[in-house]
């Protein structure tokens, strides 16, 4: 049944609120007390009849009529529509299928109305494939994961065969692929594969949707997931959003689900017989077969991967930061009394006033940097050197402040509980360090020996130590544990006489 006119006094109102008012589709709509599709379909006529405002002098309403419904005549078809065409402009950005109708009835004035326009199209979509039916805008969101199949490469020394993990990124809009093999999937992997992504494109989406992998996920979670920090931080340097997928929804990324299944069929099949002996050999041939996979012609849309990534999904990428992220991890720690804190053996000094507080140390291969409640305390050069400090002179306590709850005297004070021997032991760890404070940690390891291996022991072995001039927590425990401790010192074991025999030569020999 055909729909009723509008009447030429509400249609000019129409016109008039729009064109002369600049008013919204909505607030036409409810002015007029108009369906919004209605206005909206009105509004397009009109723009294809080349109808402004105020109307021309004498127009009818016949005329009117005429000009926003033409006739057709008997038995002309309709002008075909290009539904290829039509579904990849819809993933360009703020490309609707009104403004698709306009510019086709723009082109043909004979074509099909709005209503059957969308209806048509929406036919063809429901025939497409699922993948197809996903509607994913240009440079919106990127997919990524892990292949299940490993990739096999040898070393080349020993000849042991090693695992490589595929990683798979597929772009929403043209499913535009990349892919390198990498030795784990732990977190620096896939931060490194991401970065390498984004790299490759030349470009920034604006959402990138992983699994929900622990390695990404702190704590996996279907409605509000806590993402990794690191990762976190790594969305904010390229500035795009991370999206992970629900928890058991692989529909949810469904895009890269295929795309890992491609990558499969189209690299790890063509590799099955191929031996490669590093990661460097074998990402060099998965780099060929990608560039083949991404110039594979469609099945089913005109071009191929290569073809729509450039002309639909790059122009819109958001641009790459000046430099690259630098891989940053994070750990959480507890500042000592020594006012330092641990990182791989090392120790790096935070203000003396943060003394068993809680801190959370980000970590570079450069550099480390030491935060509390989020503001960054202290940031120190990375060093490598196990058991040596470094420390700001600014962190350390003021020598006149005397009410400091940790000083050299209670230590050593601490100490004298064990034994006499430990007490000492504890004044000549500190003594030997350029900064007293150093000494705090291994002062307190030693003192607490004392819970495993009984005070008399520890300080039994302190006496060795110092008499072997070899003071150091290490070197006591070592005693402990081997229980030399308990073997006469040097000065207690009974006189023995020289031992006299025919064939020993004695000192005189040697005159």
């Amino acid at each position: 049944m055909a729909r009723e006119r509008l009447s030429m006094r509400k249609l000019s109102e129409v016109l008039r609120l729009k064109l002369e008012k600049g008013l919204s589709v909505r607030q036409i709509s409810q002015s007029c007390e108009l369906a919004r599709s209605t206005v909206a379909d009105y509004l397009g006529r009109a723009r294809v009849a080349g109808l402004g405002w105020p109307l021309p002098e004498g127009m009818d309403e016949d005329r009117l009529g005429e000009l926003l419904f033409p006739v057709r005549p008997a038995g002309t078809p309709r002008a075909p529509m290009d539904m290829a065409y039509i579904h990849k402009e819809l993933k360009r950005p703020h490309v609707t299928l009104q403004i698709l109708w306009e510019e086709y009835r723009g082109r043909e004035p004979d074509g099909y109305g709005y209503s059957q326009y969308c209806k048509l199209y929406q036919d063809w979509l429901g025939r497409q494939a699922v993948s197809l039916r996903q509607a994913h805008r240009a440079g919106d969101k990127l997919f990524i994961d892990f292949a299940g199949d490993p990739v096999w490469y040898y070393d080349r020394q020993t000849g042991d065969k090693k695992r490589g993990h595929l990683f798979v990124a597929v772009l929403g809009c043209s499913n535009y692929t990349y892919a390198e093999v990498t030795a784990t999937e732990k977190l620096e992997d896939w931060i490194g594969a991401i970065i390498h992504t984004l790299e490759h494109l030349g470009g920034v989406p604006n959402i990138v949707v992983p699994d929900n992998t622990r390695a990404l996920v702190s704590s996996p979670c279907r409605y509000d997931p806590d993402i990794n920090i690191t990762f976190h931080e790594l969305a904010e340097h390229y500035g795009f959003a991370a999206l992970p997928t629900r928890p058991g929804k692989p529909r949810d990324k469904a895009k890269v689900e295929a795309g890992v299944l491609v990558a499969e069929r189209w690299i790890l099949a063509r590799l099955r017989d191929m031996r490669f002996f590093s990661l460097g050999e074998v990402n060099k041939a998965v780099g060929e077969l990608l560039k083949r996979l991404n110039e594979h012609p469609f099945k089913k849309l005109p071009g191929n991967r290569k073809e729509m990534f450039w002309g639909l999904e790059k122009p819109v990428l958001k641009a790459l930061p000046e430099r690259a992220y630098e891989m940053a991890l994070w750990k959480q720690a507890v500042v000592n009394i020594d006012y330092h804190v641990e990182l791989d053996g090392h120790y790096y000094s935070v203000p003396y006033t943060l003394i068993r507080q809680e801190v959370m140390v980000r970590y570079t291969h450069n550099g480390v940097e030491i935060f509390h409640k989020s503001r960054r305390i202290a940031a120190h050069q990375r060093s490598c050197q196990k058991g040596y400090h470094t420390t700001v002179p600014e962190h350390r306590a003021p020598a006149h402040v005397k009410y400091l709850e940790w000083t050299p005297e209670r230590i050593i004070s601490w100490a004298g509980t064990v034994g006499p021997n430990c007490s000492e032991a504890a004044r000549r760890i500190m003594t030997e360090r350029k900064i007293p404070e150093h000494g705090f940690r291994p002062c307190v390891g030693l003192i607490r020996l004392g819970k495993r291996y009984g005070n008399e022991r520890v300080d039994r072995a302190c006496s060795r130590a110092l008499q072997m001039n070899i003071v150091g927590y290490r070197h006591i425990e070592s005693m402990l544990k081997t229980g030399r401790d308990r073997l006469p010192l040097p000065d207690e074991g009974p006189f023995r006489p020289a031992v006299s025999h025919d064939n020993l030569r004695g000192a005189g020999y040697y005159q």
